[in-house]
């Protein structure tokens, strides 16, 4: 096992000496010095051994693979067809002994680098990487929504206790003014008859003293005559008096609280509650290649473009009340098909695969191309406006504008770059920021990329060209019946579509660039073909019109 920062050679370790190892050998799975190399590469049994460098070592350093049986500890030498099982020496005998089907593993190694099985092993990974970076997305999502709700739900409270309070101070204010109002009226009673009372003690405390002056200093007739006068006087005093306390009222201010004021403050014990609600989620991992990577590794590895079969599917004509003029297409992740038309209308056009129109979508400018990113994401481009635009194809929210030096055309998508053509003379590199990568300056048109592969279309000079993802050229190819090619897509086999504008045809070049075939042209229907996308899912390529003319036909390889 190499060790976290050297590893060491294996023949100089038997040797009790350490040194560190330059490269290493995969078939013997142990490192190298450069003199143990030199004696590898001399000796019979091991020259013909696969030998790499230590860095391209740390690259497949911790890819689970061995070569040894789990049971018996023996190296793995055959595979049986029948039980898709690779076989050491003793499960042969042991447990495979009435197979017809168990043949050599290295029947099967020199072809496997370019069978139909690692293909879709690539496939595989990349689709499941893909379906777990949208469960992903989609718990973020969740997460994000979560939060929203749960600042939704304290906002509900805190308002709910807003209003309650404004509510409570109305009803209380209402109430306090209620009281003011009664404790007035009660103590102006009150007041009233106290007057009358005090009025009436003051008039007394005269009268007391009138009667005594009256008695010292009055003549005896004065006395007689007064002491009549003044008991009238009085009685008459004391019969109003009687008269104003008969009517006289005591008054008890109370209070009784509304019933449900009397239970929010006694019964209630909860201001609301909280519910947790579950329902399934739409996430589906999709797993449909796994598990066939031995099975068909006996598919024919040629991937001649002559085995391929077509079968039309269906057509159909676009119908809408804007000005159409189709500049390219594209499948969406659901299926659907989503056009852009380089018009003065800034819409972008979405219908089912069956020909329904679903919607007419507004956007910044008169689209150009579009070009799916992941399962949620897409990007588009708006020509001469010089900019591009990442949104979420459900909602065609924009998530990010990046601007460029020169007309956006067309653009394609891979591993996190985007592969930008502009001004017809340059394919440029951004990653999903902005930040630009990388610059080719080619003579371009319409572009697409597959994993470590860059394609275009030369428009004017009728040529396809086939490049590294660093721009080093692999292939291009030209032919007399593909006139002015436009747009471009290539299947899980590498093997590029192309559609000839003024040829009117869609042709199909093996993955070598070295062999091609007409699959449809203008008495199958085609005029003015502009855009061509390859669904790998279904295996269906879709080919659009300029004038609103949709074609899907399905695209296989003959059984051998």
């Amino acid at each position: 096992m190499a060790s976290e920062n050297h590893i060491p050679c294996g023949p100089c370790m038997f040797d009790d000496v350490t040194k560190d190892a330059l490269r290493w050998c995969t078939s013997c799975e142990e490192g190298l010095c450069e003199e143990c190399e030199k004696s590898h590469r001399k000796s019979k049994t091991s020259r013909n051994h696969k030998v790499i460098s230590i860095e391209d070592y740390r690259k497949i350093e911790n890819v689970p693979i061995s070569q040894v049986c789990d049971h018996h500890g023996e190296t793995l030498e055959w595979f049986c067809k029948s039980h898709d099982e690779v076989l050491c020496v003793v499960c042969v005998p042991s447990k495979h002994k009435a197979c017809s089907e168990v043949t050599p593993i290295k029947d099967y190694t020199a072809s496997s680098r370019q069978s139909t099985a690692l293909t879709e092993l690539e496939e595989t990974i990349e689709e499941t990487l893909c379906n777990v970076k949208h469960c992903v997305n989609n718990r973020d999502s969740a997460i994000k929504k979560i939060e929203k709700q749960e600042i939704a739900v304290k906002t509900m409270v805190i308002e709910t206790r807003k209003k309650i309070n404004g509510q409570l101070d109305k009803l209380q204010e209402k109430l306090l003014h209620e009281l003011r109002s009664s404790s007035a009226s009660c103590k102006l009673k009150y007041t009233k008859i106290l007057q009358k009372l005090k009025s009436t003690e003051e008039m007394l405390t005269k009268l007391r003293q009138q009667t005594l002056s009256m008695k010292q200093f009055s003549s005896d007739i004065q006395v007689f005559l007064g002491t009549r006068q003044v008991n009238k006087r009085i009685a008459s005093e004391i019969e109003s008096i009687k008269s104003e306390i008969s009517v006289t009222k005591d008054y008890t201010l109370k209070i009784s609280i509304q019933s449900l004021i009397e239970k929010l403050s006694n019964e209630v014990e909860e201001f609301g509650r909280i519910t947790v609600s579950e329902s399934a989620t739409n996430l589906d991992l999709t797993d449909q290649n796994i598990g066939k990577a031995q099975i068909e590794i006996n598919v024919p590895t040629s991937r001649n473009i002559s085995d391929i079969r077509l079968q039309l599917i269906r057509s159909f004509e676009m119908k809408s009340e804007h000005n159409v003029y189709v500049s390219y297409c594209v499948i969406l992740p659901n299926g659907n098909l989503l056009m852009a038309s380089h018009t003065s209308d800034k819409y972008l056009f979405e219908y089912s695969n069956t020909g329904e129109h679903i919607r007419d979508i507004r956007v910044s400018g008169p689209p150009y191309d579009i070009a799916v990113i992941d399962l949620d994401r897409i990007v588009v481009t708006y020509g001469s406006a010089s900019y591009l635009e990442i949104m979420n194809y459900k909602t065609f929210i924009v998530e990010k504008t990046i601007k460029l030096e020169n007309s956006c055309v067309a653009v394609s998508h891979e591993n996190g770059r985007l592969y930008v053509v502009i001004g017809y003379d340059t394919i440029q590199v951004v990653d999903l920021s902005g930040m630009k990568q990388n610059m080719f300056k080619v003579a371009s048109h319409s572009v697409t990329t597959i994993r470590d592969k860059i394609f275009y279309t030369d428009y004017r000079n009728h040529k396809i060209h086939c490049c590294h993802l660093n721009g080093e050229e692999v292939w291009q190819f030209k032919c007399d019946s593909i006139k002015f090619p436009d747009g471009i897509t290539v299947d899980n086999y590498n093997h590029v579509y192309v559609v000839g504008h003024t040829s009117n045809n869609l042709t199909v070049i093996q993955h070598d660039g070295k062999d091609s075939k007409t699959l449809l042209t203008e008495s199958d229907g085609l005029n003015c073909p502009k855009s061509v996308d390859f669904d790998s899912d279904k295996k269906n390529v879709t080919c659009m019109q300029s004038r609103r003319k949709c074609i899907t036909i399905q695209s296989r390889l003959k059984s051998v």
